[in-house]
């Protein structure tokens, strides 16, 4: 795997690194260095050196640096003369930045194939809310990027079925590790939030539609129109990320004809009723039934929070569920 320094001004690298683990997990050969008031430039050199001679793959190292001129930067391009046709240097580190370049390590094997590829989706980790300020070339172009003409009703689109790369149970619904690791992971091209109370709820709807990663559209549509959906083929080409808030509207939404074939248990709040049988997942007697009765319709289960997570045994989760309610 591509070595990853981090390199800033302070303590900025450390608490990015901190933050891209709580989003993707851990990963190896990764290495923050921070320059301190203090210090000299030769001293931060060092920890660089220092810290590549951990790394299990030397030969390729990829730095993201805070700023391009400054001291870290500086004695990096230092330390890549005679390595130019392996090491690379990307500047403006950024959370989307590093997001992707965790993603990209898993399936790209050089520092310079993925400096290349993290450059744009970096530029569009920069929004701003709302849409307004964005400047008019931009804003134009997202207009036209987002409209779209309407389909006639028969269409057949592809094969005419729409096809489901991830289905996911998760009280918080689309939020940062949904955002980022399980579509980076899955690579959908539309999220669709699957809820007949947040359907109701406008403020709700609005927040999960501006959460959507860069490239993917989010939609909130109640159980019955994703029945509806799933019937359409008018949706062929599409590659569609379900999100549940419950394994409820999950039983519903698959009894009246989503195919989905596996569902992924991300997390399930703890609430009056319900125990505690991981970090992230709180069953009540309702939940335990409803998930028996996914089982006997051939469901499986990826019971992760995380794409780098180990899968948990859905059984063992059950009976724990089971054995603590009886003591309730």
């Amino acid at each position: 795997m591509v070595g990853l320094i981090l390199a800033s001004h302070g303590d900025f690298a450390s608490g990015i690194l901190q933050s891209v683990s709580m989003i993707f997990g851990e990963q190896s050969n990764v290495k923050s260095i921070a320059l301190q008031p203090s210090e000299r430039p030769d001293e931060f050199r060092l920890k660089v050196e220092k810290a590549i001679d951990t790394f299990e793959n030397k030969d390729e190292v990829l730095f993201l640096v805070d700023l391009w001129g400054g001291t870290p930067f500086n004695q990096i391009s230092a330390l890549i003369d005679g390595h130019e046709d392996k090491w690379a240097i990307v500047t403006g580190l950024n959370l989307p930045m590093l997001i992707e370049t965790y993603a990209s390590r898993l399936s790209m094997e050089s520092a310079h194939e993925i400096a290349t590829h993290i450059i744009e989706v970096s530029r569009e980790g920069v929004k701003v809310h709302p849409e307004k300020l964005e400047p008019e070339k931009k804003s134009n172009t997202v207009k036209e990027c987002s409209s779209q003409g309407s389909i006639p009703e028969g269409t057949v689109i592809g094969d005419g079925r729409i096809k489901y790369v991830l289905a996911r149970v998760d009280t918080r619904l689309l939020h940062g590790q949904v955002a980022t690791t399980w579509t980076k992971m899955t690579k959908p091209n539309r999220i669709i939030v699957v809820s007949d109370s947040v359907a109701r709820d406008d403020l709700r709807k609005k927040m999960i539609e501006q959460a959507a990663p860069p490239g993917v559209k989010a939609n909130v549509v109640p159980i019955d129109k994703m029945i509806k959906v799933a019937k359409d083929p008018r949706f062929g080409n599409t590659k569609a990320m379900l999100l549940f808030e419950t394994p409820q509207d999950a039983l519903k939404a698959i009894e009246g004809g989503v195919e989905i074939k596996e569902l992924n248990i991300g997390s399930m709040a703890h609430s009056i009723g319900k125990v505690v049988v991981n970090k992230a997942i709180a069953m009540g007697k309702e939940d335990v039934e409803t998930i028996e009765k996914l089982k006997d319709r051939g469901i499986t289960f990826n019971v992760r929070k995380v794409p780098s997570d180990s899968n948990e045994n859905i059984d063992s989760l059950l009976k724990k569920a089971k054995d603590e309610l009886a003591k309730v």
